[in-house]
């Protein structure tokens, strides 16, 4: 393991319907620290399946994934205890309708991290301060917008200290008035130096905030590199197709 690596994927295999449907074909690559990967390519290319593999939410068939070090796809490892150092902030925001902004991000802390509960509301407020959700602390997620609740789920999950942030399109939900504001606060993480891995169709975003994208077809990366090199000069004919039908 390469300390410079926060997780390496080497031959991962996901397999439907007794291998019938291959949704991971031998994926293999490296997440360097500090890193924002983003993940692009077609409707059932893999995408999803591939960033849900990373905290094993799906269990590969084959292969394996190396978080900080850990192999996590050995039985021995506790994969609970892997899945707090990575939150994951989902297309659905996942909050508890019954319980206020506040509560929502102080439940996981306080019980998983025993963190005083004293020192998870300062802590709540400070990234709620940070995305422009200071004053919606005591609000329920019924009252809030969509881009709203998304900034929620998003400090939600930054709650835990995580090492690396998984978005799973993100922004698909969402009125595109509501994208932005979003894509800022992701934006801002990526210049704090979070490790990102980023599912998404928002190619924008993808050229702008990327170190590296990664494009998926058929369950396979077909190509990966810089942004620049991804949308200028594309080498694969799979690649050129894509971005044609979609820029």
């Amino acid at each position: 393991m390469n300390a410079n690596y926060m997780i390496e994927i080497n031959g991962l295999r996901k397999e439907y319907l007794g291998g019938k449907i291959v949704a991971l074909d031998n994926v293999t690559t490296k997440i360097g620290k500090g890193e924002v990967v983003v993940i692009i390519g077609p409707s059932g290319s893999g995408k999803s399946t591939l960033l849900r593999s990373l905290n094993r939410l799906e269990e590969p068939n084959a292969g394996h994934i190396v978080f900080d070090g850990v192999d996590i796809m050995d039985k021995k490892t506790d994969i609970n205890l892997m899945r707090r150092k990575m939150g994951m902030v989902f297309q659905q925001f996942n909050l508890f309708p019954h319980m206020t902004v506040l509560k929502n991000m102080c439940i996981a802390p306080v019980k998983l991290l025993k963190m005083p509960k004293e020192d998870a509301e300062k802590k709540a407020l400070d990234l709620l301060n940070r995305v422009g959700l200071g004053d919606r602390a005591m609000a329920y997620p019924s009252q809030l917008s969509g881009g709203q609740k998304q900034r929620v789920a998003i400090v939600r999950a930054l709650m835990m200290n995580p090492d690396v942030m998984l978005f799973d399109e993100p922004t698909s939900a969402l009125d595109p008035e509501m994208v932005g504001e979003v894509l800022d606060v992701m934006k801002q993480l990526a210049s704090e130096g979070m490790t990102m891995v980023v599912v998404t169709h928002e190619m924008g975003f993808a050229r702008e905030v990327a170190d590296r994208v990664i494009f998926m077809a058929d369950g396979a990366i077909e190509e990966e590199g810089k942004p620049e090199e991804i949308f200028t000069s594309p080498q694969g004919e799979r690649t050129k197709q894509f971005l044609k039908s979609i820029l």
